[in-house]
């Protein structure tokens, strides 16, 4: 990553911290810290535990709950489906954040909140206590969304989701394709994570099976949804480096995806039964059980919260970041995450150090491959704005630029993942 790069990367996306830090609290001797205890190691969670306990200079006693030693990104693993990453690249550990900034590591799962004793029950039934909470649990899936699908259907079809074993399986299963096999995507109903994931998925697999020479394979998308991000550059894209290879079809053309079959391998539309050799099914979302379970979620399925903090509105005690909340316009992605979780930490810092705050401001921006040399990006800023986090400039690429511009596009997108790994975890 250049120095521009980093510079640009830290500058939008960690500006509050810094100046946060300009109020770094002195505690009374004898006075116990306070205690802020986060829920969930992805790039919401993570950085907020970082953020609270570098910039409060050790005066909040910071603990982080994650059953995983280790944290594989989503963003990105559609490149080492693709044979551009490998699994070590995209994988990391949660050992500089202790070293560093002297925050407790509990590697179990959370079982429960305690809203009214302000207690986290872990799987070994010990608690927690804490004076502020943010919960970042990401997202669950809800299997039940289309027919026939379910937890043991993904062994055979799956969703990829969720970095991890899932991701590994998808891998292999299309490493072994042969020329003229059809891969079936059913794609996910808004709102989910990654608006363009699933598209760049896409893309990563016409790339490694043009790579191996296929001639004949297809790649059919099944989309409950009329658009999706990106979809002109996408579908230019496609016609351009794929040409014949991959077919979109949105509810008018397949009429409604009716179920899945793992043992026949097939999808069902209103209109069509296709016969998959790799069917990749990605149900529709909400957020993590942890948060539903207490009382954090609305009937959407997913968490309101207070755009001007990221506080969550049935508690003043307890902040929601990442993919579990509801985030206005912005999209549901790792960089959103990570620029929430630093609002997150500078309002707990305020709060229980007496540091100084500032405005919330947010920033996203979301690239895709195409190709490994024809990489795409929309983003924008974000403010609070009439009860939401609120859009107040965007920017996106266009169709028909250079070579040369889709290049550093992506000189961009790998950047900016060497700078948000090492923001979160290190």
């Amino acid at each position: 990553m250049t120095f521009v790069d980093r510079r640009r990367f830290l500058a939008g996306a960690g500006a509050l911290s810094g100046a946060a830090a300009l109020g770094v609290p002195r505690p009374a001797l004898a006075q116990a810290k306070p205690k802020v205890v986060v829920i969930g190691g992805g790039p919401g969670g993570a950085t907020a535990a970082k953020y609270v306990a570098r910039d409060s200079g050790g005066a909040i006693e910071v603990t982080l709950v994650e059953p995983q030693r280790q944290f594989t990104t989503c963003f990105h693993s559609n490149l080492y489906l693709g044979g551009l990453r490998d699994w070590t690249s995209i994988t990391h550990s949660y050992d500089k954040l202790a070293a560093n900034y002297g925050i407790r590591l509990a590697h179990q799962a959370a079982q429960a909140i305690d809203r009214d004793k302000r207690t986290v029950r872990l799987a070994d039934g010990s608690e927690l206590p804490y004076d502020r909470l943010v919960v970042a649990p990401g997202i669950d899936l809800k299997f039940d969304s289309i027919p026939g699908y379910s937890e043991e259907a993904a062994e055979a079809m799956p969703h990829a989701w969720k970095a991890g074993v899932q991701t590994q399986i998808l891998k292999r299963q299309l490493d072994a394709l042969p020329d003229g096999s059809t891969i079936v995507m059913v794609a996910p109903p808004n709102p989910y994570r990654c608006p363009p994931g699933p598209y760049e998925r896409v893309s990563m697999m016409a790339h490694v099976l043009k790579a191996k020479g296929h001639k004949s394979s297809k790649i059919i998308v099944l989309d409950p949804k009329d658009s999706f991000s990106k979809q002109a550059l996408f579908m230019e894209g496609w016609e351009k480096h794929y040409p014949g290879m991959i077919e979109w079809q949105d509810p008018k053309v397949h009429g409604g995806i009716k179920g899945v079959d793992p043992k026949a391998m097939t999808v069902t539309t209103e209109l069509e039964t296709y016969k998959a050799h790799l069917a990749n099914i990605i149900p529709a979302q909400m957020a993590g059980k942890i948060a539903r379970d207490a009382g954090l979620a609305n009937q959407t399925g997913w968490c309101p919260i207070d755009p001007t903090s990221m506080k969550s509105v049935n508690d003043p005690n307890i902040y929601i970041v990442g993919d579990a909340c509801i985030p206005g316009d912005m999209p549901k992605s790792g960089f959103s995450a990570n620029s929430q979780a630093k609002v997150a930490a500078m309002t707990i810092r305020g709060e229980l150090a007496n540091a100084r705050t500032f405005p919330a401001r947010y920033t996203n921006t979301c690239w895709s491959l195409i190709t490994p040399e024809d990489t795409v990006k929309v983003g924008g800023a974000y403010e609070p704005k009439d009860g939401k986090i609120a859009a107040v400039s965007t920017f996106i690429s266009q169709k028909g630029e250079s070579p040369e511009l889709r290049r550093q596009t992506q000189d961009e997108n790998m950047g900016w993942y060497s700078g948000i790994t090492s923001d979160v975890f290190s």
